[in-house]
């Protein structure tokens, strides 16, 4: 095999690689972005909650606050009630304290409401912030994991490309053009394998004078299809060593 295509092949190889490791290494930055995205929205839900939490609290001590005002209320109406000249005047304080005693019992039963829906949001608050510390160790360890991988890609990206430049300078600069240019049009693939007589990339078939040609390996030649650089591997000769006699001794 001509030398130019030894080199073109192993270019293909680390093109290929580079790709790989640009794709890898432009892809971890997102992910982390993805986790830490749904990180914050498990955050935002658990502040929703501790605040629904806080605001139930809250009523639960205004109502308990509206009880006491009006138990003082009824009991300054008791008061009056004994210095009651008339029998109107009496009634007049028992309606008060009546409407008094049906606030009371108002406030109550919104208490019992509140405490009924206080035990979920409690146990939600509670359970979510256990899952939100381990998720947040998580997406430490992860971001991390990323680092350690992203710096591997990088140090495998510099040497890949320190090869790179190695290749491009022992090939032929025809050679090598012809090959960039390819790779630009058919999505980075510039050279292909023959095998049984078509190309392997784009699987067209090739006249009979072409790959007796090609077989020959004195000449770069191309794809008349796809334009691809050609290489033929020859089959490799294995002997069968299955009914070889066995040594004597």
């Amino acid at each position: 095999m001509l030398p130019d295509l030894k080199l073109v092949i192993r270019l293909q190889e680390v093109d290929n690689r580079l790709t790989d490791l640009t794709r890898e290494i432009s892809a971890l930055p997102k992910h982390i972005a993805e986790i830490e995205k749904k990180l914050v929205a498990h955050d935002r839900k658990l502040e929703a909650d501790r605040a629904a939490l806080a605001a139930n609290q809250k009523e639960r001590k205004k109502c308990d606050a509206d009880i006491q005002a009006q138990e003082q209320k009824i009991s300054k109406l008791k008061d009056q009630m004994l210095e009651a000249k008339t029998n109107e005047v009496y009634r007049a304080f028992q309606n008060e304290i009546d409407f008094c005693q049906k606030e009371i019992r108002k406030y109550e039963d919104r208490i019992l409401e509140l405490m009924s829906e206080s035990e979920p949001l409690d146990r939600n608050v509670k359970a979510a912030e256990v899952a939100l510390k381990d998720e947040k160790a998580q997406v430490e360890a992860e971001k991390q994991q990323a680092r350690e991988r992203t710096a591997v890609d990088q140090k495998e990206s510099a040497d890949l490309h320190l090869e790179r430049r190695e290749i491009v300078a022992g090939i032929t600069p025809a050679v090598y053009q012809r090959y960039t240019r390819v790779c630009k049009m058919r999505r980075g693939i510039g050279i292909a394998e023959a095998v049984d007589g078509r190309c392997s990339v784009c699987n067209m078939s090739m006249r009979l004078q072409f790959f007796q040609e090609l077989r020959k390996g004195d000449q770069v030649m191309a794809c008349e299809s796809c334009l691809r650089i050609l290489y033929y591997n020859p089959p490799q000769a294995v002997d069968d060593l299955a009914g070889a006699p066995a040594a004597q001794g």
